[in-house]
C-alpha cells in the first residue's frame, strides 16, 4: 500500500473502527440449493448456539456486534432471555426478519393473496414480529415477500398492490417510536411472471406512502445482470429512504455468495456512494443504515465464511475512504473523464490489508481474524459438543 499521510491514516482508521456489520443467524445453519443441502459438523441446533457462533465473528473482527433473527426459524419461548444471552456473549439481537413464504397457505401469496383469511394470517405474523422486537430491543423489522403470479391474468395487478399497501400500513402503525420498517425487493423468484415488490421503485413508493420510518433495503443479489446498484444507492440516499443492505454476491441470480466474491469492484462502488454521503455510521448525515450480511454458506465453513465476508466489506470500505474527493471533484468539474476515473481507480487498486491489520491491532484484536479463529480451536470444540439433536437450517 502507498504510504498514507498521517492525517489520512488517522481519519480512515477512525471510520473503520466505527463501522458496524450485522450478521444473520441463518448464515450459521445448514443451507444449500434447490437440489441438495450439505450438512456440516458443529452446526448450531438452536438460536442460542447461533448467537454463540456469531459472537466468534465479533470476537475476531470487532465490527459485527449484532445478529439478525428470522422468525419462526429462530423461534424460542422467551425472547427476552435470548436477548440476555446475546448480551452475555458480547453481541445483541438486531433486525427481526419475517417469514410469510414457507407455509402452504401462501401458495398464491401472503399479504396479496386473494383470500382475506390468509392475508390476515400473514399480517398477524408481521405484528407478532413487532412484539418480538419489543422484547429483544430490536430497531428494525425487515419484510420480504415472495408474493407474485406465474401467469398473465392470474390476479389483478393493482388489487394486489392495494392489498400490499393495506398490510404494510397496519404493520407500520404497530411500530414503536424508535422502530423502523425495512422493505426489501426482489426482481423475480419464486414467482415467474410478476413479483409484487420487484424493484426499488415499487418499494420506495410504498415506503413514501407510509412515513419516515419506512425505508428500502437493497439486497445486492436481487437485480438483473448489469444493474447499476450504486445508482440505486445514490437515489435512495438523495431521498433519505435507504434503510439498509443485504450484502451478498451472485454470478447469475440470487446466489447468496460471500459479499465481494463475484464482483469486489461493485462492492467498492457501492461503498464509495455511502462514504460520499457520509452514511457509513449512525454518527453520519444519513443515520441508521443497516449493513447486514444475507448469505447462505452451502459448502464453505460457516463461521469462517462470515468472517471472510466481514473482511471483504472492510476492505471495500477502506478503499472507498481513500478516494481523494477533492481531486475527484476537480476532475469532474473540469470534464476530465479519464482523470476522474483514475482518481477512483487509484483508491480501488490500493492494498488496504496492511492498514486494516494495523486498525485491528489498535483495537486489541489479532491482525489476521481468520487465522486467529482457526487457531482458537472453537470449531473442534463445537463439533465435539454439538452431537445429537436437529441441526439448524432452512426452516429451523
Amino acid at each position: 500500500m502507498t504510504e498514507l499521510a498521517p492525517e489520512t491514516r488517522a481519519r480512515v482508521a477512525a471510520r473503520l473502527r466505527d463501522q458496524r456489520i450485522e450478521t444473520a443467524s441463518w448464515a450459521y445453519g445448514n443451507s444449500g440449493t434447490r437440489f441438495k443441502v450439505f450438512p456440516q459438523e458443529g452446526v448450531p441446533r438452536d438460536p442460542y448456539e447461533k448467537l454463540a457462533d456469531a459472537a466468534q465473528v465479533q470476537r475476531y473482527t470487532g465490527v459485527a456486534p449484532s445478529v439478525a433473527l428470522h422468525i419462526p426459524w429462530d423461534l424460542v419461548d422467551d425472547y427476552a432471555d435470548l436477548a440476555r444471552h446475546a448480551t452475555e456473549l458480547g453481541v445483541s439481537v438486531g433486525t427481526i426478519n419475517t417469514n410469510v413464504f414457507q407455509d402452504n397457505d401462501y401458495k398464491l401469496g401472503s399479504v396479496t393473496n386473494p383470500d382475506a383469511a390468509i392475508r390476515r394470517k400473514a399480517i398477524g405474523h408481521m405484528l407478532e414480529c413487532v412484539d418480538i422486537m419489543d422484547r429483544t430491543g430490536s430497531r428494525d423489522l425487515k419484510l420480504w415477500f415472495s408474493d407474485g403470479t406465474n401467469y398473465p391474468g392470474q390476479d389483478d395487478v393493482r388489487t394486489r398492490q392495494d392489498r400490499l399497501a393495506a398490510a404494510l400500513a397496519e404493520t407500520y402503525a404497530r411500530l414503536g417510536e424508535h422502530q423502523r420498517m425495512l422493505l426489501e425487493y426482489k426482481l423475480f423468484e419464486p414467482a415467474f411472471y410478476m413479483t409484487d415488490v420487484p424493484d426499488w421503485g415499487t418499494a420506495y413508493m410504498h415506503c413514501m406512502a407510509l412515513g419516515d420510518r419506512a425505508q428500502v433495503v437493497i439486497d445486492t443479489g436481487h437485480h438483473a445482470p448489469g444493474t447499476n446498484i450504486e445508482f440505486i444507492v445514490a437515489q435512495l440516499l438523495r431521498a433519505g429512504k435507504l434503510g439498509g443492505f443485504d450484502f451478498n454476491s451472485r454470478f447469475y441470480a440470487d446466489d447468496d455468495l460471500m459479499v465481494g466474491a463475484a464482483d469486489p469492484f461493485q462492492l467498492f462502488r457501492i461503498m464509495h456512494e455511502i462514504v460520499l454521503a457520509d452514511a457509513l455510521s449512525d454518527e453520519g448525515a444519513y443515520k441508521g443504515i443497516a449493513f447486514m450480511l444475507d448469505q447462505c454458506h452451502n459448502i464453505e465453513p460457516k463461521i469462517q465464511a462470515v468472517i471472510r465476508s466481514v473482511l471483504n466489506v472492510q476492505e471495500a470500505t477502506a478503499k472507498a475512504l481513500l478516494v481523494d474527493h477533492a481531486a475527484l471533484k476537480a476532475a469532474q468539474d473540469a470534464g476530465d473523464v479519464l482523470e476522474a476515473n483514475e482518481v477512483l481507480m487509484d483508491a480501488y487498486n490500493c492494498d488496504v490489508r496492511p492498514l486494516l491489520r494495523s486498525v485491528r491491532e489498535d483495537m486489541g484484536l489479532d491482525p489476521d481474524p481468520i487465522r486467529a479463529y482457526k487457531r482458537s480451536g472453537y470449531l473442534e470444540k463445537i463439533v465435539a459438543e454439538r452431537v445429537g439433536g436437529s441441526q439448524a437450517g432452512w426452516g429451523a
